[in-house]
């Protein structure tokens, strides 16, 4: 599998847990309901499948990898859809972990 194709899959795993766990916030932090609360369920579901798509086959690592998405991801959720403005430490201590999702997924192994 290509670096590209697999960032691009952390994207999509990003939208879809970032965007359901928020869509349940939304329901029941704001109050939204049952609808958005279902919607953030079946999206959270969604994510589980695509984060399987990826072609190491280690649970930990691509799920460890991701984590760095996860963080970076969230900074950027909560700057589009709530207005957050992060400091200059939310930026690089998401950088810091986009560099270790890095070197965690993409380093060379010898096999």
């Amino acid at each position: 599998m290509t670096v590209a194709r697999s960032i691009a899959l952390f994207v999509v795993a990003a939208l879809f847990e970032i965007g359901g766990a928020w869509l349940v916030w939304q329901g029941i932090r704001e109050h939204k309901g049952w609808a958005w609360i279902g919607a953030g369920v079946i999206a959270l579901g969604i994510y589980g499948v695509v984060a399987t798509l990826q072609s190491d086959d280690n649970f930990g690592r691509v799920l460890a990898a991701y984590g760095g998405i996860f963080v970076a991801g969230s900074i950027a959720w909560g700057m589009v859809a709530d207005g957050y403005r992060p400091d200059r430490w939310d930026l690089t201590g998401a950088l810091i972990c986009l560099a270790g999702m890095a070197v965690i997924m993409y380093a060379p192994r010898g096999h």
